[in-house]
C-alpha cells in the first residue's frame, strides 16, 4: 500500500502558524510515503515567505517525509514586474525545488508534477506542448500496472466552487488527450481553496475515467466556503481511498472518506470508507 498526503495552497505570508503546526503533527501521525504539495507555497513570492515555506519543508524532511511539490501562481512575483517576467521562479528554485516538473516512483505508484504557473497570467494556469509530451513520455516508462498520478496547481478541468466555476488550464483539451493516452489515474490539484472529487468523464465526456481530486487550503487564512483541509490518499491493490482531513478549530480530523475501485475504464465509488488513521 502507498499513502499520499495531498496539501495545497499553503500561502506562507497569509498563513496561520497554529494550522502549520497542526498539519505537521497530523502528517507525523499519518506516516505517508509521500507528501504532495500542489502549489502556492507563498502569498506573494517574497523571499521571507519562501524562507518560511522552506523551513516547513525542511521540518517535514527531517522527520523522514519525502516531498514532491509544484509551483502555483502565487509563487510567481506579482508586483515586482522585472522579476515576474525575467526570473519568475528563481526564488522557488532556490528555496523549494530546482525541478519544476518532479517525478517520484513508489512501489506500485508513479507521481509526476507539472508546473502550470505562468508570468503572463495573474491567476490562470497554462500547460505547454512540451509538457504534454513530457507527460506521455514519462508515464510510458512506468510499469503498466502502476497507479499514475499527475500533480498540477491549476485544475486541468473546469470545476465548480460554490456558485462559481474555476477555469481549466490553457490548452486543457490537448492535456486531456494526453492524460487519457498516458493512462493517468489520479489528477491532484489545488488553486480553488475548495476540496472536491469527480470522475473526469463526468466533467468532460471524452476525458476518460481518472479521478479529479481537488485539495482545499491547508494553512491559509483565505478560505472559500470550507474550513482548511487536506487529502489523504491510500492506494492499495486496485483501490483508492480518499479521506479529507478538516480543521475543526483545534486539530485536523477525518470528516469524509470514500473508497474507489477501477472498473471498466474508470474509478467507481464503492462505499463510504473508514477514515485514514
Amino acid at each position: 500500500m502507498a499513502r499520499l498526503v495531498h496539501l495545497s495552497d499553503l500561502h506562507f505570508g497569509a498563513h496561520d502558524e497554529e494550522l502549520v503546526e497542526a498539519v505537521e503533527a497530523k502528517i507525523d501521525q499519518l506516516k505517508p510515503d509521500l507528501v504532495v504539495i500542489s502549489g502556492d507555497f507563498t502569498q506573494r513570492a517574497r523571499t521571507e515567505q519562501f524562507r518560511e515555506a522552506c523551513h516547513f519543508l525542511e521540518q517535514l524532511q527531517e522527520r523522514g517525509h519525502e516531498v514532491l511539490g509544484v509551483p502555483g501562481n502565487h509563487d510567481v512575483p506579482l508586483y515586482d514586474v522585472l522579476r515576474r517576467f525575467l526570473s519568475p521562479l528563481t526564488r522557488y528554485r532556490r528555496f523549494i525545488d530546482e525541478t519544476l516538473c518532479p517525478f517520484i516512483e513508489l512501489p506500485g505508484v508513479a507521481v509526476l508534477g507539472i508546473n502550470t504557473a505562468r508570468s503572463l497570467t495573474f491567476k490562470d494556469g497554462r500547460i505547454s506542448r512540451d509538457q504534454i509530451t513530457f507527460i506521455r513520455d514519462t508515464f510510458a516508462r512506468t510499469p503498466s500496472e502502476a497507479v499514475r498520478v499527475l500533480v498540477t496547481h491549476h485544475p486541468l478541468f473546469a470545476v465548480k466552487v460554490g456558485e462559481q466555476v474555476e477555469r481549466a488550464v490553457g490548452r486543457n483539451e490537448l492535456a486531456l488527450d494526453a492524460i487519457e493516452e498516458a493512462g493517468v489515474d489520479l489528477l491532484l490539484a489545488g488553486h480553488a481553496h475548495h476540496a472536491s472529487v469527480h470522475s473526469a468523464n463526468e466533467l468532460v465526456t471524452r476525458a476518460g475515467g481518472a479521478l479529479v481530486i481537488q485539495a482545499g487550503t491547508a494553512t491559509s487564512t483565505r478560505v472559500r466556503e470550507q474550513n482548511q483541509s487536506f487529502n489523504v490518499i491510500d492506494i492499495d491493490d486496485g483501490h483508492v481511498t480518499l479521506t479529507v482531513e478538516c480543521w475543526g478549530g483545534d486539530f485536523f480530523a477525518p470528516m469524509d472518506a470514500r473508497r474507489y475501485e477501477y472498473h471498466d475504464g474508470s474509478w467507481r465509488i464503492l462505499k463510504t470508507a473508514e477514515p485514514a488513521h
